[in-house]
This record gives C-alpha cells, structure tokens and sequence, in this order.
C-alpha cells in the first residue's frame, strides 16, 4: 500500500481513496461518448485516519467539495487523458486537506489616513457632479 503524504507528519493510505472513471461532459466528438477519462475521487473525511485536527478542520471548511455528510469529492476532467486527471485529482486533493493546516495570520486594525479620507471624499463628490450633468434638464 502507498502512501499519500500531505504534510511532514501527516500520511494516508491510498486505500482509503476511492476513484471512479466517468465520462466527460461538455463539448466533444465521438471519442468523449466512448471513453471514461474524468477521475472523480471520493474521501471519506469522518471515517479517516487523519488526525482529530484535520478532520474538525475540514468538516468546518467552507468548499463546495466538502459535503455535509463529511466526504471530499473532486472531480477533474481537464485532460483527455485518464492517469493525468487522476493525478490532477490528486493533486487538488493534497492541496485541499494541507490548506487546513495554514494558520491564518491575525488581522490588526488599522486606521485610514487623512490623505486618504480626503482622496474618497473627492472622488465621491467628482462622481455625484459627473451624475449631476446626466440629469434631464427640462427648461430648454
């Protein structure tokens, strides 16, 4: 069995991806119709060995691959070849759970400047007399 490594001391069994090959959608020729060359790769986030950590993580994500009932779906279909969807899948897949290890840096408050203040202010009052002089004037 292989390994998937995610982070330095994170890794998980290539066993507990699930892959399905499906058909493309989208614009093609006859060959699309025939072949199964998008990889869609289902992870099941509650049932993993992933640490406690990364799962409340993820669960907590807001991404349209993560599902409420706690699976990560990818499915990619960029390429007319099957092995390198599957590795883009892959790929996508690596980048998605090791996101959730990123610690955000803590926002510090800041106040505007003066200069910048009056920049605004004179922007709004350009654009209100640009709108003044769209107006119908009816006395003509």
């Amino acid at each position: 069995m292989a390994l998937i490594k995610i982070s330095n001391s994170v890794s998980i069994q290539d066993s507990e991806l699930e892959w399905q090959f499906i058909r493309s959608s989208g614009a093609g020729g006859q060959h699309l119709n025939k072949v199964s060359t998008a990889a869609q790769l289902i992870f099941d986030i509650k049932t993993s060995s992933l640490p406690e950590y990364y799962q409340q993580r993820l669960l907590a994500k807001a991404d349209h691959r993560i599902t409420k009932s706690g699976k990560i779906i990818i499915k990619c279909q960029q390429s007319r070849s099957q092995d390198f969807n599957r590795q883009t899948a892959l790929e996508q897949f690596i980048a998605l759970v090791a996101s959730v290890n990123a610690v955000q840096k803590k926002r510090i408050a800041t106040k505007p400047t003066k200069g910048s203040q009056r920049r605004r202010v004179d922007a709004k009052k350009q654009k209100g007399a640009t709108k003044a002089l769209r107006q119908n004037k009816s006395g003509f």
